[in-house]
């Protein structure tokens, strides 16, 4: 019987799941390997009867560059006695896999973790290598490295985002954006910054102050003074998302908001619309200080996760898909598949990235200590300093409160 190799995929799509698919099916098919792509993601490996495809290279070429994903993904997290009792381990004996290649983000990277460990303790002879995506780019790569799916995401939401903005300016209107980012902010901040948004908000921001309502509020209304004290009566913020996991459960009821919760224990944040959640507290604001400002809300979610991927993610994902053989042609396992700005392939095990208390893998949170993050704040963002107090009085008594660097403690 042929060696083979078993892939799923995890967690929600990102542009670029069917570019690795398709780069590790061929890839291993070129050596003589059979391809089985496993449906639903992990629950697959803990059911007698997994839904299950032969990848032929005819059908590798036809998903490689398109949106979405081939593999049916799932969110299922597998519990201890799922590793003890429904691990289907007659599923890679009896088709002779050799390797268990995943591809997903945090939870899924975490999940790899689990397995590679299992597999271990068991001594059983099955490779587990792990393709890291996700469109928050929050896993900890080295040197900055985006996670597969990012770029192509925040292209196609830089899309939307470009498009509110010149309906903004166009109409003398606002709006209000949240884009996706359970996490960390990164979408939010790369969005914002490509299309020169007067206000970003995402929690990273809130290092030295604790995140409430009040202050993500205060800080678009302080953009909107700042506007209009340069004659400027429109413009956009996009919120991070992610916002909402450092509010606290009062802040979190002051918003209105009532979450239901995955198998992760995340809070399901793609059931409400925190556009409009964000753009309803605001309004309220500006009624209570009676500024005059029409805005409106857009959510920026689904509409990126399954998005074509960019010139970007299909060379870099089918890299990293190569890099998959090079890495278990090398006898490497339990480890994350890394591809550098040239393209050097490289193990990063995911024992010495999880958090040694609860073995989950840590988030890369945007670092706004780097040059790169000030010089957006200090030259892209509008927004109230003690220089506009004055002018500031025309529309609030107590310009102090709206002043960006007081609100952050900064």
């Amino acid at each position: 019987m042929k060696e083979a190799i078993a892939i799923l995929t995890g967690g929600g799509p990102a542009p670029g799941m069917n570019t690795v698919v398709g780069s590790v099916a061929k890839t291993f098919l070129n050596k003589g390997f059979r391809v089985i792509g496993l449906h639903e993601g992990y629950s697959g490996l803990f059911h007698k009867n997994p839904r299950m495809v032969d990848i032929d290279f005819p059908l590798a070429d036809d998903i490689f560059n398109r949106g979405g994903s081939f593999l049916q993904m799932s969110r299922f997290k597998p519990t201890d006695a799922n590793f003890e009792n429904d691990f289907n381990l007659e599923f890679f004996t009896s088709n002779n896999i050799k390797l268990l290649v995943t591809v997903g983000g945090d939870d899924t990277a975490s999940t790899a973790n689990r397995i590679a460990k299992f597999l271990e303790a068991k001594q059983y002879p099955i490779a587990n290598i792990h393709v890291p995506k996700t469109i928050d780019n929050d896993l900890p790569l080295p040197k900055g490295t985006p996670t597969f799916g990012y770029e192509s995401a925040k292209d196609k939401g830089a899309v939307i985002a470009r498009t509110v903005y010149v309906d903004a300016r166009t109409s003398g209107n606002w709006f209000v954006l949240a884009a996706m980012g359970r996490s960390a902010g990164h979408l939010a901040w790369g969005i914002g910054a490509a299309c020169h948004f007067p206000m970003t908000v995402i929690p990273e921001m809130f290092d030295k102050t604790t995140i409430t309502v009040e202050k993500i509020v205060n800080l678009v209304v302080s953009s909107i003074i700042k506007r209009k004290i340069m004659g400027m009566d429109y413009g956009a913020a996009i919120i991070s998302e992610g916002v909402f996991h450092a509010l606290s459960d009062e802040e979190i009821a002051k918003s209105g908001v009532h979450f239901s919760y995955d198998d992760h224990g995340h809070p399901e944040l793609g059931k409400v619309s925190k556009a409009h959640i964000f753009n309803e507290m605001l309004e309220n604001k500006l009624k209570e200080l009676k500024i005059k400002v029409k805005s409106r809300p857009v959510e920026i979610g689904y509409e990126v996760r399954c998005q074509t991927p960019v010139a970007y993610d299909l060379v870099y994902c089918s890299q990293l898909g190569m890099g998959v053989y090079q890495l278990y042609s090398e006898g490497k396992t339990g480890c994350m598949v890394y591809a550098d700005s040239e393209g050097n392939i490289s193990p990063l095990y995911l024992k010495d990235l999880q958090d040694p208390t609860t073995g989950k893998i840590p988030p890369r949170l945007v670092n706004i200590d780097s040059d790169e993050f000030r010089a957006i704040v200090n030259n892209i963002l509008c927004y109230v300093t003690p220089e506009d107090y004055e002018a500031a009085k025309e529309y609030v008594a107590n310009p102090e409160d709206y002043d960006f660097r007081k609100i952050l403690n900064w």
